[in-house]
């Protein structure tokens, strides 16, 4: 086979550049139907070593899969925690999701790929030859190999396929989204038979310490009304659809940038069903959602995804301080989150 030929069936052609652009899509992609703290479960060992094998600064590939799996997640009812149990309280369909935020969320990931190309372009650009090096290496690797027991990822595929059907029709079907997803859960550990004690070694355990610490942290502070009061303030300043949708989507972000998402949008569905009273709250789930997620890019702590992909690279020697994620990730937040606001103001409160 001649080295042209073989340059094509690897589609990042031993480009870094181009690698990160496939990366941020597939993550993104995958992050839409897979809840995005699971798909950087799977892709962040496989991207590390991808950057180990082309011997370049893994960083950029480590934001660009944290921005990417958040901004995926945020575009359908079960990529993030916060718009499920968005959807379980206003009663929202996958559907309504996925064409809502589905397009907002597609211009983001160009515009946020955009950027990162160019704050990081330089330092993943390549020499030809050193470029056709690292595709050779690539054309040497099998991906096949890679899967140790065919007959289980068959059935996981299959698995998969199912709960994604089953939650386009999860509102003619009667169940919720939550539901659908325990289903999918125990019918795979009921036909693969796995081991309950090797499922348990695999999870991400200081992780999860973290998640029960923050929420204990953040739980003090919906306890004692802090959050409660904040969010009050500044919703007793709306007067309009247009200026809620602004005011919620921005409070929420730069708060999830903060704070975790999770706890802040279960103190916020409240409030925005007491203004239920004084105008139509339908956009305000939008946008609430979009600053929630979206927000999450903020900071190291803003999203669940963030902490589990940095936990993961720490461990294996990469380490990305909180004030060197804080530089990109609000920059990430102001263009994402803007460019969210923007077009829900045009769908919904436009005169």
């Amino acid at each position: 086979m001649s080295i042209s030929a073989s340059l094509r069936q690897k589609k990042a052609g031993g480009s870094p550049l181009r690698a990160l652009i496939l990366f941020a899509i597939v993550t993104a992609l995958v992050s839409a139907f897979l809840d995005n703290v699971t798909t950087v479960l799977l892709l962040t060992p496989m991207l590390l070593y991808i950057a180990e094998a082309m011997e370049i600064n893994p960083v950029p590939f480590i934001i660009t899969e944290i921005f990417a799996s958040n901004i995926g997640g945020a575009a359908t009812l079960i990529g993030d925690p916060p718009n499920i149990m968005i959807g379980s309280a206003a009663g929202l369909s996958f559907n309504e999701f996925l064409i809502t935020l589905g397009p907002i969320m597609a211009i983001n990931l160009v515009v946020v790929i955009g950027v990162l190309i160019l704050v990081y372009g330089r330092v993943l650009r390549v020499d030809p030859d050193r470029q056709t090096a690292i595709a050779r290496t690539f054309e040497a690797l099998d991906e096949d190999a890679a899967i140790r027991d065919r007959v289980l990822f068959n059935k996981s595929v299959v698995t998969i396929l199912l709960v994604v059907g089953m939650f386009f029709i999860h509102d003619a079907l009667g169940l919720e989204p939550a539901l659908v997803a325990l289903i999918g859960a125990s019918f795979l550990l009921f036909w693969s038979r796995e081991s309950p004690e090797a499922i348990f070694e695999k999870i991400e355990w200081p992780a999860l310490f973290f998640f029960g610490g923050l929420f204990v942290v953040v739980g003090a502070l919906v306890e004692t009304g802090t959050i409660a009061v904040i969010a009050n303030m500044v919703v007793n300043t709306v007067h309009s659809t247009g200026e809620a949708i602004l005011i919620i989507a921005w409070f929420a972000a730069i708060a999830s940038a903060l704070v975790d998402n999770i706890p802040l949008t279960a103190t916020l569905i409240p409030l925005i069903e007491d203004l239920g009273g004084s105008m139509d709250i339908y956009p305000l789930w939008w946008a609430l959602s979009l600053g929630a997620c979206l927000g999450g890019n903020g900071s190291a702590i803003g999203a669940s995804a963030n902490v589990v992909v940095l936990g993961i690279a720490s461990r294996e020697g990469t380490l990305i301080t909180f004030m060197e994620f804080l530089k990109i990730g609000m920059l990430i937040l102001v263009i994402t989150v803007g460019i969210g606001t923007g077009i829900l103001w045009l769908m919904f409160a436009f005169p």
